[in-house]
């Protein structure tokens, strides 16, 4: 009787290895490259990531896998731009449970994240990275750049939801044009193999969410596809908001071709815009328009790897600073476009990886406000009377040598831009130090190119600048990480010297807002994060802190972004499953914002600490899970942005039922 496989049996040893295939980007070969990253545009080019956290990021399941045929590698392969380090913030597999509704509320919990919400629900947010501020940080999806170029308030528009997000990571050292102090990634991939999911949630303040997820996965096709809309009455005046989301990603491994990962969405959005941009102005409103799509390409051969990949992105945005009515005040109406190519080539030698890089980045704006004045194009019924663009072109050697247990990573190359030209370098290096514990070190070199509302924005209120100049920093770092039965923690160190640093201030609270440079900002900072697993009752517990300083040459001036930042952050979280079927998730947050502002009565104000519970409890029965969420569940009065209000105790209710 012939002997069965270990497939065949079902055998632990093989259902370990499926569960590991889950995740697997392309089979090439006997090779299996675990959780490919590729950054386009103007920072990375396709790099593998530790294979401990790419469970997470599956955009190809395969459903049978011969495993003495594959020999899989998780190694981190070369960048032409490096990344010397990076810090997970979410994972779908542990924060499922998690009173978690947006990205940014998962954002929230971060230590290295400091998250600036002007509404609820995340309809408007600023995402700043360890002391940076919102247009320092760059955010890309799937690895790919969709950095507003017109101004960071507009970045985190993405047409996604939580439910379709696998991952997300803080980037921490990206040497060239962009990221400034890092980035965010977030990372798309289906929910199971092939399923079909319905959500509908409604609440206080009028609040509805409804959406309709489904992945379908073969050995070399993967679909993930998504769609929503959220809409809220509104928690205060003019805070109403409605949302609609539209989002593919599909994968595509041939044996000889390579592989092929597509991704496209849309999002539209209006919301009332209560004292966003001026107290003075409660009467503001807002409507945005985001398309994107991105196309990448990866061939991997026994030495030569080749990558290549194009992004596009168009944003829309009409704002109204008296809702409505545009006799008194004309309506700001912009246009911006940001196409992105990349290609590189890297080549496995017995001294290490050697990776060359080449990388455009072209941004386009037309507006009525931004820009340089030029004859009127009319677009879509509305007369565009400035435009602006500019191109960015970079070049990156990059070399990695990798020892059984220590790594080390150099990269040096050229930003050419309108500003002129620029060397730009980083270097990096590891050591596992066994099982349980690992350590990472690197320097990198960052810079920002002035945002088009920086250079050209002037209104009531605002004086911008044309002269500015891209803004500097070389940052190190020194981390550790432990992982063992259980137990994860890590410590993460840093200090930032930045240079020409870009803000709006002013000196007395009757002066108009100007953008300006400032000389020097320096910025040290540290976070500890600890966390415990167990198949208990008491399904995970965790704990994580941030503390920032910074030194600056402001001479007394009072910040509108840059030097407002989050000197304390305290985050706890606890997850409990009491009986079967039933969990109970619990988090807090303790946030302390060094800074002032002027408030609604003209007068200045120091930030207060504040702190805010959140909480969730969940029922799966059937297909079907039902949860009651509850945020800020006692009604902190607090502000992200001084005088602008957020809501109180907010509770919903939904539903979700999954088809597998």
């Amino acid at each position: 009787m012939k002997k069965k496989t270990a497939r065949q049996q079902g055998t632990p040893c093989f259902r370990r290895w499926s569960r590991k295939a889950y995740g697997i980007f392309a089979s090439l070969g006997r090779c299996v490259n675990i959780g490919v990253l590729s950054v386009s545009m103007s920072i990375i080019s396709s790099a593998t990531v530790g294979a401990q956290d790419m469970g997470a990021d599956t955009t190809s399941v395969y459903r049978t896998l011969e495993v003495e045929r594959v020999n899989v590698a998780g190694r981190q392969s070369g960048t032409s731009r490096s990344i010397t380090s990076q810090t997970p913030v979410f994972k779908r597999s542990t924060e499922s449970v998690a009173p978690l509704q947006t990205i940014e509320s998962a954002l929230r919990l971060s230590p290295a994240v400091d998250v600036r919400e002007r509404g609820g629900k995340g309809i408007q947010t600023d995402i700043s990275i360890r002391g940076g501020s919102f247009d320092q940080t760059m955010v890309t999806l799937n690895g790919i750049n969709f950095t507003d170029a017109r101004t960071g308030h507009q970045s985190h528009s993405l047409p996604i939801d939580i439910n379709a997000v696998s991952a997300i990571n803080v980037i921490d050292g990206v040497s060239g044009v962009g990221a400034y102090a890092g980035a965010v990634d977030i990372r798309t991939a289906p929910l199971y193999p092939r399923y079909i999911s319905v959500e509908a949630t409604g609440g206080a303040y009028g609040y509805y969410y409804g959406s309709l997820a489904g992945g379908f996965t073969t050995d070399r096709l993967s679909l993930l596809v998504t769609g929503s809309a959220r809409h809220s009455g509104g928690y205060t005046h003019n805070t109403d908001f409605m949302n609609y989301n539209g989002y593919a990603r599909m994968t595509y491994s041939s044996p000889r071709a390579g592989l092929f990962d597509l991704q496209v969405g849309y999002q539209n959005r209006d919301f009332g815009a209560n004292g966003f941009y001026s107290l003075s102005y409660p009467d503001q409103f807002e409507h945005t328009s985001t398309a994107l799509a991105s196309l990448r390409w990866l061939r991997q051969g026994e030495r030569l790897r080749l990558t290549a990949n194009v992004s596009y992105r168009m944003n829309t945005d009409r704002f109204e600073l008296i809702r409505g009515d545009e006799s008194k005040v004309p309506f700001n109406h912009h246009i911006t476009d940001n196409i992105g190519a990349e290609a590189a080539a890297g080549y496995n030698w017995i001294a290490g990886e050697t990776t060359l890089g080449v990388d455009m980045a072209y941004n386009h704006i037309y507006s009525t406000v931004l820009g340089d004045e030029c004859a009127p194009k009319r677009i879509r019924g509305i007369d565009y009377n400035h435009r602006k663009g500019r191109t960015t072109v970079n070049a990156t050697l990059r070399h990695e040598k990798r020892w059984q247990r220590f790594s080390l990573t150099g990269a040096a190359g050229v930003s050419h831009s309108d500003y002129g030209t620029d060397a730009l370098w980083n270097i990096g290096a590891g050591y596992d130090a066994g099982r349980c514990w690992s350590f990472d070190a690197g320097v990198v070199e960052s810079m920002r190119l002035p945002t088009y509302t920086d250079l050209y924005y002037t209104s009531a209120g605002y004086q911008s600048n044309h002269d500015l100049s891209p803004e500097h920093a070389l940052t190190y770092h020194i981390a550790a990480q432990y992982d063992r039965q259980g137990w994860q923690g890590s410590l993460y160190t840093y200090y930032r010297r930045g240079r020409n640093v870009i803000d709006w201030v002013k000196q007395t609270v009757d002066d108009d807002w100007q953008s300006m440079q400032i000389t020097k900002m320096n910025t040290i900072g540290a976070e500890l994060s600890l966390a415990y697993t167990t198949s208990g009752w008491m399904r995970r517990a965790s704990v994580g802190y941030g503390y920032i300083h910074q030194d600056s040459d402001s001479k007394g001036m009072i910040s509108k972004y840059a030097l407002d930042y989050m000197r304390n952050k305290l985050s706890m979280r606890l997850d409990t499953a009491p009986v079967r079927n039933l969990t109970l998730s619990l988090t807090g947050t303790l946030y302390d914002r060094i800074g002032s502002y002027a408030g609604r009565d003209a007068a200045m104000h120091s930030y207060e600490p504040y702190f805010l519970l959140d909480a969730r409890a969940s029922y799966d029965i059937w297909k079907m899970r039902i949860y009651v969420d509850a945020t800020n569940i006692t009604s902190t009065r607090y502000f992200d942005y001084g005088g602008m209000l957020m809501p109180d105790c907010w509770v919903t209710a939904g539903v979700i039922f999954t088809f597998k």
